[in-house]
C-alpha cells in the first residue's frame, strides 16, 4: 500500500511541477536483511551530478529529468556499487527501479558490479544498532580485521563498558563477570569448556568464523533470564555472494618467548608425545603412566606461531549456499615472575620466580548451508566444531628461593620446587538448525533446535613438589621427595562430558502495520527448552616413600627418574590412591542437570516517535548436583535448587528526530548458580591454589535499569551516552574460605550489591573519502576514530550470619569494613581505535587500538579467625589496572594478495595482584590502640610477551 500511495504521490507531483520531464523512483531493499529497506544509499545519474539518497524506509526519487535514455548508479559504503544502463525516462511518467543491494558477488540482472565489499561493516551495524529496540551493541567481521582482532574475546573488549581479567580471563560487562553474563551462539546457548565457569572462552572463536558480535545490555522476555549485564551473541559467517574461496598462512613470535635462554629451551611435557595435529590419545591409565611414562620435562624445537587457514563457498541456483571454513594454529608463550601467598597477614608460600610455559594447538571448522525456498522460507544449519590442546608446564624454585608453608623447617637450610604440568583437550561439535516461515503477510514463524556436546578434560596432569638443597648444606643428598603428603609426586587426570539440547518456537504477528501512519503493533509468542546433563570424575595416583629418603632423585631436572618399577617392587617407593566411590573407582565423581523450560510473550507498539516493548517470560529452572567425593564425610550427597519466577521487560525507545533517540529499559532477572560452584570438589592450581564449590550457594535477583540517548550524524557515526544501575540480591562472589587450608570458595557474601554507571561513546569521521559525483564511487582516504569510556560505582554490604540463639555463625566483615566493591568491577574502562585506509587499487590500511581497564577486586577479603578479625584475616587481592596496545598494518597486492603485519600487546605491562598486609600483627594484639601499619604487596606479577606476527593471504 505505502508503495502504490508514494508512486500515486510522485505521479502527482511530476503533472503539477513539470509537465514535459519525468522522473526515476523506487526502493532500495537489503538482500541479506530479510529484504528490509536500505536507508542512506547514494542514487547518482551517472554522468550528471543530479541525485539524491533513499530515506530510512528505502524510498528515493529523482525527478525534474528530460526524457532519454540514463544509466543509474546505487552505491552505499560498505555495500557493492551497482549500475543499471538503458533507464528509459518518459515526460510525465515515472521510472519506478526497485533494487536489492547486496554486500559481494550477486548476480543481478542489468546490473554491474564495479566494487566487492564485506558484510559486517561498520555502517551495516550502526543501522543495526538504531533500529533495535534493546540497547544494543556491535562490532562486525570488518572493522575487527582493521583493528587486528584475532577472536571473539578480545572482540568484546572493544565494546564500551566491557573488559577483561588476565588473571581469570573472565570478560565483564558493566563490572559484573562470567555468572552474569550469557553467551549464545546465532541466539542458542553454547557450553562452557571450563568447569570453572559458565560461558565458554570466546577466545574458541576465532573473528574468521563469525559475521558480528553483539551485547544486548538489556534483557528482554525471548533471551533466558539468567543474566543481568546482558547477552553476548555470536552471529556465524555464511556465504555472501555467489562463490569464496580463499587461504590464509601466517608466522609469529612471542617477545617472551624469543629470549635467550627461553627459545633454546623452551620446555614441553611428556604428553605431547601422545598429540598428534593438536588431538591427544593414549591408552594407557593413570595408574600405568606412573612407569610406563616419563615425568622429565622435554625441548621444544623452534617455538614460532604459525596458523593456516581456507575458506570456500558456493551458491547453487540463488537458493542454496553453502560455505565452510577450517584452520590450524599453533602459539606459545612464556611468563616469568612473583608468586605469593599470604594468610592472616603472614606469608604462606613464596616463589620469586614463578614460571610458565604454555603453548596450545587449535582447529576449529565452520558449515554454513542455508537454503531459501523464497522470500517468505529459510532454512539454516550451522554446525561449528573446536578441537582445542593447551598446554603448560610451571615451574617455581629453581632459583634456590622458594618456600612453601610448613614443608620445611629454615633450619634445615631447605627451599621447594615445584612443576606442575598440565594437558587440556577440549572438543566442542555445536550444531543448529534454524528456520524462518512467512504465514501470509503478516505471519511469520520462526524456530531454531540446537545439540551441543563438549569434552573438557585435562587427561594427564603430572605435579611434582620437591625440598632440594642448592647450598649444598645437606651431604647425603640434593633433591627429597616432599614428606607432607601422599600426592605431591602425582598423575592426575580429569575429565567433564556436557550434553546440551536447546531451541525455541515463536510466533511473530505484525496485527497492525501502518507504515504511512508509523502505526505498529506486533506480538510475539513462544516457548524456549534447555536441558543441559554433565558427567565429571577425577583420579589422583601418588606416589610416596615409604620412609624419608628411601630415594632421592639427581637433581630437579631429572626427578622422573626414580619412579621405575624396581623401586615399587624393592618397596622403595608405593602408590596412593583415591577412596572407592559408590561405583567401586579410585575417583571423585559428580553428576550435574540444568533443566530449563520457558515461555514468553512480547508486545511492540510504535506510535510515531515513539516504540514501546513490554515482555513476560515465565522460567523454570532446575539445578541438579549429585556428588560423590573423598574429602568429604559423608562422601556422598546432593544439592537441588529449583526457581519459578515471572521475569518482565519493558524497552521504550524515544525517537527526537531521525538522527536523535533515548531509550529506556527496566527489567528483573537472576544469576544461577553453576555445577561446579555447588559442587564440594577441590580443584588445586599449578600454585597450589585451592577452589572449592559451596552447596549452600544460592541464586542471586537482579533488577536491572538503563537509560541510553544515541545520535547518528551520518550512516558511519555514532554519539551516545547511556545511565545504568543494577540491583542486586545474594551476589555470588568467590571468597577464601575459613581455616588454615585457605581454599577460596563462593558465597552469597552480602544482602546486596548496586552498581550505578556512565558511559560514553563516539565513532567520528576524522578524514572522509571523496564522492565521485558523477558515478558515486568513493576515492582517497579515510580515517575515523572510535572511543568509548565507562565509569562506574559499585559496592556491596558484607553479611553476618548468626544462629537462632543469637551466636555468630558467619561473618565476612572485618577490621571494621561493612561494605566493599563487587568483584570484577572496575571504576573506569577505555578503549579507543584510530582507524586509516586508502580507498581505491590495492588498498592499504593501518590501526592502533587500546584499551584500559582499572584496578578490580580478583577476589574478596574475609576473616580468618571470626573472634579476633580486626588483626587475622585475609585482605581483597586486587587486579591492578593496565594499558594494552595492539596495531595492524595490511596492504592488498595485485589485488587477490593481502600481506598483514599485527603486533600485539606491544607496551608488555606487567600484569600485577596487590594484597594489603598488616605488618604490626603482635603489636595490635597487644595494644588494639597502636597505629595500623599496612603495606601493599605484590602477591603475583608477570608479563605475557609481545606478539608479532606477519600472514599473507590469497583470494581466487
Amino acid at each position: 500500500m505505502r508503495k502504490i500511495i508514494f508512486s500515486l504521490l510522485l505521479l502527482t507531483s511530476v503533472f503539477l511541477s513539470a509537465q514535459e520531464t519525468g522522473s526515476i523512483a523506487g526502493t532500495l531493499t537489503d538482500t541479506e536483511m530479510n529484504n528490509e529497506p536500505l536507508p542512506f544509499a547514494n542514487v547518482v545519474i551517472k554522468g550528471t551530478t543530479k541525485g539524491t539518497t533513499s530515506d530510512f524506509d528505502g524510498l528515493y526519487e529523482i525527478g525534474n529529468l528530460e526524457p532519454g535514455t540514463y544509466t543509474v548508479i546505487f552505491s552505499f559504503l560498505g555495500y557493492e556499487t551497482v549500475e543499471i544502463p538503458n533507464v528509459k525516462v518518459e515526460a510525465k511518467k515515472v521510472s519506478t527501479i526497485n533494487v536489492p543491494m547486496a554486500t559481494t558477488g550477486v548476480a543481478l540482472e542489468g546490473v554491474t558490479v564495479t566494487t566487492i565489499a564485506r558484510k559486517d561493516s561498520e555502517t551495516a551495524l550502526l543501522i543495526d544498532q538504531k533500529k533495535a529496540i534493546e540497547i544494543k551493541e556491535s562490532i562486525g567481521a570488518v572493522e575487527l580485521g582493521k583493528i587486528g582482532v584475532s577472536d571473539v574475546a578480545s572482540a568484546t573488549t572493544k565494546i564500551s563498558g566491557v573488559s577483561s581479567s588476565e588473571a581469570t580471563g573472565d570478560v565483564f560487562v558493566r563490572g559484573l563477570g562470567d555468572r552474569y553474563l550469557s553467551t549464545t551462539l546465532n541466539g542458542l546457548t553454547v557450553p562452557s569448556d571450563d568447569v570453572e565457569k559458565k560461558n565458554i572462552d570466546l577466545s574458541l572463536f576465532p573473528t574468521r568464523v563469525i559475521r558480528n558480535v553483539s551485547i544486548s545490555k538489556t534483557y528482554a522476555a525471548q533471551s533466558s533470564a539468567d543474566q543481568s549485564s546482558g547477552t553476548i551473541n555470536i552471529s556465524s559467517r555464511e556465504l555472501v555472494g555467489s562463490s569464496e574461496l580463499g587461504a590464509n598462512l601466517s608466522t609469529g613470535i612471542n617477545s617472551n618467548v624469543a629470549k635467550s635462554g627461553v627459545y633454546d629451551n623452551f620446555k614441553i611435557s611428556p604428553n605431547q608425545s601422545d598429540v598428534t595435529f593438536g588431538f591427544y590419545n593414549s591408552n594407557k591409565t593413570i595408574q600405568q603412566q606412573i612407569t610406563q611414562q616419563g615425568w622429565n620435562t622435554r625441548t621444544q624445537e623452534n617455538p614460532m606461531d604459525y596458523s593456516f587457514s581456507m575458506i570456500a563457498g558456493k551458491r547453487i541456483k540463488d537458493k542454496l549456499s553453502i560455505f565452510f571454513t577450517g584452520s590450524h594454529s599453533r602459539s606459545y608463550e612464556y611468563q616469568q615472575g612473583l608468586f605469593r601467598q599470604y594468610r592472616s597477614n603472614f606469608v604462606d608460600d613464596t616463589i620469586t620466580d614463578a614460571t610458565t610455559y604454555s603453548n596450545k594447538i587449535v582447529n576449529t571448522a565452520l558449515l554454513d548451508m542455508t537454503f531459501l525456498a523464497n522470500d517468505k522460507n529459510k532454512i539454516k544449519s550451522s554446525t561449528f566444531f573446536v578441537n582445542k590442546i593447551s598446554e603448560s608446564v610451571f615451574e617455581g624454585g629453581r632459583n634456590g628461593e622458594a618456600t612453601i608453608f610448613e614443608e620445611t623447617a629454615p633450619s634445615e637450610g631447605l627451599f621447594q620446587f615445584v612443576r606442575d604440568q598440565n594437558t587440556k583437550q577440549t572438543r566442542l561439535l555445536v550444531t543448529q538448525l534454524m528456520g524462518s516461515h512467512g504465514i501470509g503477510d503478516n505471519n511469520t514463524l520462526k524456530w531454531a533446535g540446537g545439540y551441543n556436546i563438549l569434552n573438557a578434560d585435562e587427561p594427564n596432569r603430572i605435579r611434582n613438589e620437591v625440598n632440594w638443597d642448592p647450598n649444598n648444606v645437606e651431604p647425603d643428598f640434593d633433591v627429597q621427595l616432599g614428606r607432607n603428603g601422599g600426592f605431591q609426586q602425582r598423575k592426575s587426570s580429569q575429565f567433564i562430558e556436557d550434553i546440551e539440547y536447546n531451541g525455541y518456537i515463536k510466533d511473530v504477528l505484525d496485527i497492525i502495520k501502518d507504515e504511512d501512519n508509523a502505526k505498529t503493533f506486533k506480538v510475539e509468542l513462544g516457548v524456549s527448552y534447555r536441558n543441559k546433563k554433565r558427567d565429571f570424575s577425577s583420579e589422583f595416583v601418588g606416589v610416596e616413600e615409604t620412609s624419608t629418603n628411601a630415594v632421592n632423585p639427581s637433581s630437579i631436572d631429572n626427578i622422573g627418574s626414580i619412579f621405575q618399577q624396581s623401586n615399587f617392587d624393592s618397596g622403595l617407593l608405593e602408590l596412593n590412591l583415591l577412596g572407592s566411590n559408590a561405583n567401586d573407582e579410585r575417583k571423585d565423581i559428580y553428576t550435574g542437570e540444568l533443566d530449563s523450560k520457558a515461555a514468553f510473550a512480547d508486545f511492540n507498539v510504535g506510535l510515531e516517535k515513539w516504540n514501546f516493548n513490554a515482555g513476560l517470560r515465565f522460567q523454570k529452572d532446575g539445578i541438579k548436583v549429585k556428588y560423590d567425593i573423598g574429602n568429604l564425610f559423608p562422601r556422598e550427597g546432593e544439592s537441588f535448587q529449583e526457581y519459578n519466577n515471572l521475569y518482565p521487560s519493558l524497552n521504550i525507545k524515544y525517537s527526537l528526530n531521525e538522527l536523535h533517540a533515548l531509550r529506556l529499559a527496566v527489567s528483573k532477572t537472576l544469576t544461577l548458580p553453576e555445577f561446579k560452584e555447588v559442587s564440594p570438589f577441590e580443584y588445586v592450581s599449578p600454585t597450589s591454589q585451592v577452589i572449592r564449590g559451596n552447596v549452600d550457594l544460592r541464586a542471586s535477583k537482579n533488577l536491572n535499569y538503563d537509560i541510553k540517548w544515541e545520535y547518528f550524524p551520518s550512516p558511519t557515526q555514532l554519539i551516545s551516552a547511556s545511565i545504568f544501575y543494577k540491583d542486586i540480591s545474594d551476589p555470588i562472589n568467590k571468597v577464601r574460605d575459613r581455616g588454615s587450608a585457605g581454599v577460596f570458595s563462593y558465597f552469597n557474601s552480602a544482602e546486596k550489591a548496586e552498581v550505578f554507571g556512565l558511559e560514553a561513546e563516539t565513532k567520528v569521521d576524522l578524514i572522509k573519502p571523496t564522492i565521485n559525483e558523477e558515478d558515486g564511487t568513493p576515492s582517497g582516504q579515510n580515517l575515523n576514530m572510535v572511543f568509548n569510556a565507562t565509569r562506574m560505582w559499585h559496592s556491596q554490604d558484607l553479611k553476618e550470619i548468626y544462629k537462632d540463639d543469637g551466636t555468630l555463625l558467619r561473618t565476612f566483615r572485618y577490621k571494621g569494613i561493612e561494605k566493599t566493591d563487587l568483584q570484577g568491577a572496575s571504576d573506569w574502562i577505555f578503549n579507543t581505535s584510530l582507524n586509516y585506509n586508502t580507498i581505491g587499487k590495492n588498498p592499504f590500511s593501518a590501526s592502533l587500538n587500546a584499551n584500559y581497564a582499572s584496578d578490580k577486586i580478583y577476589a574478596l577479603g574475609v576473616p580468618t579467625d571470626q573472634s579476633n578479625r580486626d588483626i587475622f584475616y585475609d585482605d581483597a587481592i586486587i587486579e591492578k589496572g593496565f594499558v594494552v596496545l595492539n596495531a595492524v598494518i595490511s596492504k592488498i597486492i595485485a589485488k587477490k594478495w593481502k600481506i598483514t603485519l599485527v603486533g600485539k600487546n606491544l607496551l608488555n605491562p606487567e600484569i600485577e595482584q596487590t594484597q594489603r598486609i598488616l605488618k604490626n600483627v603482635a603489636e595490635i594484639a597487644s595494644d588494639p590502640t597502636a597505629n595500623r601499619i599496612e603495606v601493599d604487596e605484590t602477591v603475583s606479577s608477570y608479563t605475557t610477551g609481545v606478539g608479532l606476527s606477519l600472514g599473507l593471504s590469497y583470494r581466487f
